[in-house]
């Protein structure tokens, strides 16, 4: 594991690729400012004796609980995919655990790709086709985060400027899932729609391969044709996140001098994760912890106990399931230059470019996949 580590640190040195992404130095810029901004207004030492109060035996029930809301992300992922492959969620749950270590050392959200790239190789599923489950996961994630703000915003006013962020988020979110809905409604259509698009916005040498990318992804998305699908996907999403709620629940109980309810953390945890879609340095640097001790400090909490509280919440969410990653990794024999290659191009994936060498027979196409369907 600590082989790992070191080889995943070699990809941020001068001879990786990801210290000459602009979108890495972006990212580290904004967690740079929102960092500052947090550590700004902080009394050190009522900061330092609020860490050194804290009752850390709370924190491993804790990640037990966070794991099973991992489980149940994974369950929702099962139902997202059984119309393309049916997988044993068993079998899905060490390559999201790896995504989720994609994201926490990778900047961009490139753990998303680094999954789709592992079940592409492990199961054969595409990768196109994949990340629009995933997409459906941001979109439906999206969504319960902000049923959560409405929820709770009766018990505690917002700031204006939090307020409208949520309102334009919910209707961006909304806008989307019509549009979802509409595009597997008559799968023929749309198909053709994406097509004509495609053709017009690119260039002829990769048009064929683009139109084929764009038909695997609206194939991802037809796990909005089944109702049933539809109302478990929207089920497991809500389970999802009171479960992540009650994990943010067990690590208050650290911290003896906070006094927030379950409903105040609900509030915290829509507001930290639609906060960590800006983009940021690796782990969500920044923009998980300020709005997190904003969201606390709505209801009351003083700013130094909500930083100690958030930072030690952040942790305890981002180092098992990075150092579980690791491992999961290592079992399934993958490297770092392989994942790295997948985050540069997620068509690495899909065609074996870029010295890759897949494991697995060639991928079904999009006909095949559909009328793989399993009956109802």
């Amino acid at each position: 594991m600590i082989r790992s580590a070191a080889r995943g640190a070699a990809l941020f040195t001068k001879e990786g690729c990801a210290l000459r992404s602009w979108k890495f130095w972006l990212g580290v810029l904004i967690s740079a400012v929102f960092v500052w901004l947090t550590a700004r207004g902080l009394h050190w030492d009522e900061f330092v004796a609020a860490l050194r109060g804290a009752r850390y035996g709370w924190l491993l029930p804790a990640a037990g609980i966070y794991f099973v809301a991992v489980l149940a992300r994974t369950w929702r992922w099962h139902y997202m995919l059984r119309h393309m492959k049916p997988i044993r969620v068993r079998r899905l749950f060490p390559i999201v655990v790896i995504g989720y270590m994609g994201n926490n050392v990778f900047p961009a959200r490139a753990g998303e790709v680094i999954r789709s790239y592992v079940l592409r190789k492990k199961e054969g599923v595409p990768i196109s086709a994949s990340l629009a489950t995933v997409a459906l996961e941001r979109l439906f994630d999206g969504l319960v985060m902000c049923a959560f703000v409405f929820l709770t915003l009766p018990f505690v006013p917002l700031p204006r400027l939090y307020q409208n962020i949520v309102i334009l988020a919910s209707a961006l979110f909304f806008v989307a899932l019509i549009i979802f809905l509409l595009l597997v409604a008559n799968p023929a259509r749309a198909e053709s729609i994406a097509a004509r698009v495609v053709s017009f916005f690119t260039p002829l040498r990769f048009r064929d391969r683009a139109v084929r990318l764009a038909a695997k992804f609206l194939v991802g998305l037809h796990a909005l044709r089944s109702p049933r699908d539809l109302l478990m996907i929207t089920v497991a999403s809500a389970a999802v996140w009171l479960t992540e709620t009650s994990t943010y629940w067990i690590v208050a109980q650290a911290f003896p001098a906070l006094d927030v309810s379950f409903v105040a953390l609900m509030l915290m945890t829509a507001v930290v994760n639609l906060a960590t879609m800006i983009p940021s340095a690796p782990g969500y640097v920044g923009t998980f912890d300020k709005p997190g001790i904003e969201a606390l400090k709505a209801f009351g909490q003083p700013a130094n106990l909500a930083a100690a509280f958030t930072i030690v919440l952040h942790v305890t969410l981002w180092l098992p399931i990075t150092l579980l990653g690791f491992l999961f990794m290592a079992r399934e024999s993958l490297h770092w230059r392989e994942l790295e290659s997948a985050t540069q191009d997620r068509e690495a994936g899909e065609q074996g470019s870029r010295g890759i060498r897949e494991q697995r027979a060639p991928v079904k196409d999009c006909r095949e996949l559909t009328a793989a369907k399993p009956k109802p």
